[in-house]
């Protein structure tokens, strides 16, 4: 063990060495833990994403049933029949699309996979560590 009353210049070469393999495990340890989390935070935010898409297919096959007969069974007393049901599947289309729209984006979001905020952080530590080799503090 290092005496912490000592200098940092009267400490041997082997305690230099063994307390920066320390602190350098304890470091990669910590960028691993960091990497998993920015991992899980962008799966969860696919997941959502993913769930919008779905919840606009089920959206729009639920509207095709029942909504779609009431709309058209309504306008058909103003216009003819044919046209009526080209405005109602011209509306439940746009719907559709628009609730697509929100889901690509919340996927896009999450894609790519990659620790952003891990990468950062260990390109920070990488210079910190030459900065420190070039000019060592006594």
């Amino acid at each position: 063990m290092a005496d912490h009353g000592t200098a940092r210049s009267d400490r041997s070469f082997g305690e230099i060495a063994k307390d920066l393999s320390r602190d350098l495990g304890d470091l990669v340890r910590k960028e691993l833990e960091l990497a998993k989390a920015e991992m899980a935070a962008k799966a969860r935010r696919g997941a959502l994403g993913a769930g919008l898409l779905g919840g606009a297919g089920i959206v729009g096959l639920a509207a095709m049933g029942a909504f779609t007969a009431f709309a058209i069974l309504l306008l058909a007393e103003a216009v003819d029949a044919w046209l009526a049901a080209l405005i109602v599947a011209v509306v439940l289309g746009g719907l559709a699309y628009l609730l697509q729209l929100a889901g690509r984006r919340q996927i896009g979001e999450a894609v790519p996979p990659v620790p952003d905020q891990t990468v950062e952080s260990i390109k920070q530590d990488v210079e910190v560590a030459k900065s420190h080799a070039r000019h060592p503090t006594t």
